[in-house]
């Protein structure tokens, strides 16, 4: 496996998907590439742990 540039569906940015994660998310069985950033992943996190959805 080599490193993926996605880019984040939220914000538009580009960001590497590591061989680790990438790694990672084949042991917890994951089956899809993420689709944000890590930021807009943290921030998603922050706003459903709030209550909040878009």
């Amino acid at each position: 496996m080599a490193d993926k540039t996605i880019v984040c569906k939220d914000c538009g940015e580009e960001f590497v998907f590591t061989e680790g994660e990438q790694e990672f998310y084949k042991e917890k069985g994951f089956e899809n590439e993420p689709q944000r950033c890590p930021d807009c992943r943290r921030k998603r996190k922050q706003q459903n742990n709030r209550g909040f959805r878009r």
